[in-house]
């Protein structure tokens, strides 16, 4: 489904100055006509956490998100950060979820079909796997947030629960028992093993759980709530994430 598309120069030009302003650096990672798939990066020891959105172009909550949590000084002095803002600017250039080239970009982690995630998974495979992955969504289909979790360590129940509450004053959890051909552990959360639904669409995810991440949450707000609210859920979610622990 597509939505109103988002000028992607005027956002990058934005998230640019803020994370210049905060520290980070710029890495470009592939050319495409809507613009660069850019990673911008600040640290050097400590917990390492990575945050990515915009890889679905229907879903410009996740991006908007990034820019209010960096503006907001989220990405503390400590640890090592990591932020991909825009992984489909074809895509959110024109609003739609799939690239210029009709690929599902969350999908193409196992064939490297694009060149943005052929550019973007050589990247990371370059990089230490993170100890923390974030990757922020929406979905059309739901009512209420919720979220994917991934763990290869020890299960942590406290830190889903507090991402839930945190995000209860702008979103409830969505009350569905089976999301998307899921079962959900608790109201809100689906606890996903680290293999993909379908083997050769591998998400992003799936690709770092696969490449040693040992944590990640995938937070989906729904799309037919405002924007300023599932804004505002993301920012939540992700405090919350970093504050744990």
């Amino acid at each position: 489904m597509g939505c109103r598309s988002m000028n992607v120069e005027a956002f990058r030009h934005e998230f640019a100055t803020a994370a210049a302003t905060a520290g980070f650096v710029r890495r470009e990672l592939a050319s495409t006509a809507a613009g660069p798939v850019e990673a911008w990066t600040r640290g050097n020891g400590g917990r390492s956490v990575y945050l990515s959105a915009g890889i679905h172009g229907d879903e410009p909550a996740g991006p908007l998100a990034l820019l209010e949590l960096l503006r907001g000084g989220a990405f503390g002095d400590d640890g090592q950060w990591a932020l991909c803002p825009v992984l489909n600017p074809t895509g959110l250039a024109a609003g739609t979820r799939d690239n210029a080239g009709g690929i599902d970009l969350n999908r193409d982690y196992r064939r490297h079909r694009s060149a943005e995630t052929r550019a973007h998974a050589a990247w990371l495979l370059a990089r230490p796997a993170p100890d923390l992955f974030l990757s922020l969504h929406e979905d059309w289909e739901t009512s209420g947030f919720y979220f994917y979790e991934i763990h290869l360590g020890a299960d942590e129940p406290r830190l889903a629960r507090a991402i839930l509450a945190a995000v209860s004053p702008w979103l409830p959890p969505e009350p569905n028992p089976v999301i998307d051909d899921h079962q959900v552990r608790e109201p809100g959360w689906i606890d996903h093993p680290a293999d993909a639904d379908l083997p050769n669409h591998w998400p992003e995810a799936i690709f770092l759980a696969k490449n040693a991440c040992p944590l990640s949450f995938t937070f989906e707000s729904p799309s037919r709530a405002p924007l300023a609210r599932r804004v505002a859920a993301h920012v939540a979610a992700v405090r919350a994430c970093l504050a744990f622990g």
